[in-house]
């Protein structure tokens, strides 16, 4: 038994020293190494926050009459039919900042031609914007007095306070000189200064209206607008413009319009009279909408200087193809507020008038309108016009430089006017239009004195590249008749003018810009007498800025 005891003790002690051994070897190896492999290597980018373009939808607003959007299918530049859009109310985001983008433009051109505008904008584009522009131009022609200027100054603004009401206003200042240069013989001699002809305006305007239809369905647009407006002969007009629109919503098909509007004129002459021009008019009405047909009528009771006349308003509108194709069709009545403003805004060589009125008009017309594929759209009306009290102009019977007002008491005119477009997307546009009036049936004058009788117009619009806009424009108009005390009828020739301008960006707030107008150099007269200047070649710089 002692034999086996220390034969196995002898056996334990062994294997217990060769372990040992081996751990320690194992331990103080350094030229050995475990690698322990997890997974297969595979290269991948790291996870970056991304945008989020399918954005929640918001909430549907219960809280206001569902309405009805209708879209031509002519704006639009894809194939497909649109789908039926559902009103929601709107999210706006507080995170979106409005930029105020100013700029300042300056050119120069033959015939001492200067041109000169700036604007400047203030306010966050939410609660309040205000908007500061300038203008000036002015030039001198070959003949001699051929010249003229014209200079402006307007401040715009828009209140929006935290109810639903809208404030808006404006103040501008604004003076026109030319001179009668139109006189014949061309050998007449005249101080410079009597032949100046200077208009100058001041006007303001303040308005409110409600940027959503209340409660009671009711909307409304009220403004006040004064103009002063004066010679350097001692006249002075003062006119005062009330126009109150009001509109009752039904529902999306039925709607009631109510308007009141006073237009008060009075002028003072050279001569200390007083002229007024006084016109009042309510416009009741009602509009139907269906998918296929929107009618709108109503009359239109007037008071022109005390002379009472109602006057229709019934316009209606059949939609076919999903207004690929429209018919349009009316009869109405409406007037031409005539003031010592508005007639030298036509024609700025006419004499002080000594008496003012207006011209009404009663129009039948119909027409089609709509849209052949994607891209093109057209327009097409004809009608008959009748024409109450309308204003006329002939030369003087001294030397025909100045023009007087003459009053047709009854006229009618056969209208036609057409127009057809192409556009592809927003670089590339092309238009074309004619409207022709065939005067007749006059029973004061013998001719329809100083009015055109036809004219066709088209405008070019191109985006050639990202940095470079080019544009066109072309006119033709068929003379008009004049009439010269002494002298006789007679009809002035036809007119035709080409222009052409381009702006390219040079960096990224600098532009140039050239102008090139009367290209074929057609000295035509608008007015009689009066030749336009030849061949006009003005260019410049636009800078812009924010602040």
């Amino acid at each position: 038994m002692k034999k086996i005891f220390v034969t196995t003790a002898f056996i334990l002690y062994a294997v217990s020293l060769i372990a040992q051994k081996r751990e320690t070897s194992q331990s103080f190896d350094t030229t050995k190494k475990t690698v322990v492999i997890t997974s297969a290597y595979k290269p991948s980018l790291k996870q970056v926050a991304k945008i989020n373009f399918s954005a929640p939808s918001p909430f549907i607003d219960t809280t206001k009459p569902s309405l009805k959007y209708e879209i031509p299918s002519q704006n639009l530049f894809f194939s497909y039919q649109p789908t039926v859009l559902k009103p929601l109310a709107l999210t706006v985001e507080n995170t979106m900042e409005w930029i105020n983008n100013d700029y300042v433009k300056v050119g120069f051109g033959n015939y001492s031609t200067i041109y000169g505008e700036a604007e400047a904008t203030f306010g966050d584009g939410i609660n309040s914007l205000i908007s500061i522009n300038g203008k000036h131009l002015s030039q001198k022609g070959g003949l001699p007095f051929q010249q003229y200027s014209k200079s402006g100054l307007g401040v715009n603004g828009v209140y929006s306070a935290d109810g639903n009401n809208e404030w808006k206003g404006s103040l501008g200042f604004e003076t026109n000189t030319q001179y009668y240069y139109g006189y014949e013989p061309s050998t007449l001699v005249f101080e410079k200064d009597s032949l100046k002809q200077r208009y100058s305006t001041i006007s303001a305007l303040v308005g409110v209206k409600n940027k959503q239809v209340n409660e009671n369905g009711v909307s409304y647009d009220p403004s006040l607008a004064l103009n002063l407006f004066s010679d350097n002969r001692k006249g002075r007009e003062m006119n005062i413009l009330l126009n109150a629109p009001l509109k009752k919503v039904f529902d999306e098909n039925l709607s009631l319009n109510l308007g009141i509007t006073a237009d008060i004129t009075s002028l003072k002459t050279i001569n200390d009279s007083t002229v007024k021009n006084n016109l009042f008019y309510i416009t009741p009405s009602f509009t139907i909408k269906r998918a296929s047909f929107t009618l709108h009528a109503g009359v239109t009771p007037s008071w022109d200087n005390t002379e009472f006349h109602a006057l229709p308003n019934i316009t209606a509108v059949v939609k076919l193809k999903d207004e690929s194709f429209v018919l349009q069709g009316g009869w109405m009545g409406y007037y031409q507020k005539n003031n010592y403003q508005s007639l030298s805004a036509t024609n700025p060589f006419i004499a002080q008038p000594s008496f003012l009125f207006n011209t009404r008009i009663m129009e039948t017309f119909a027409g089609l309108k709509g849209s052949a594929g994607s891209h093109l759209s057209y327009n097409a009306k004809v009608g008959i016009r009748s024409f109450r009290n309308a204003v006329l102009f002939i030369n003087d019977s001294i030397d025909g430089k100045t023009f007087e007002t003459v009053l047709e008491a009854k006229m009618k005119a056969l209208m036609i006017h057409g127009e057809v477009g192409y556009t592809l997307q927003e670089k590339f546009s092309l238009m074309a239009g004619i409207t022709i009036n065939n005067y007749s049936n006059l029973n004061t004058n013998a001719k329809a004195w100083g009015l055109i009788p036809m004219e066709i117009t088209g405008a070019f619009r191109w985006q050639v590249l990202k940095e470079l806009q080019f544009k066109s424009d072309v006119f033709f108009w068929q003379g008009s008749s004049f009439y010269k005390k002494g002298f006789g009828a007679d009809r002035q020739k036809g007119a035709y003018d080409l222009s052409a301008g381009a702006e390219y960006t040079i960096r990224p707030k600098l532009n140039v810009w050239l102008q090139v107008n009367n290209i074929l150099s057609n000295k035509y007269e608008r007015w009689n007498q009066y030749q336009v200047v030849g061949l006009n070649l003005l260019g410049g710089i636009v800078y812009s800025f924010t602040h």
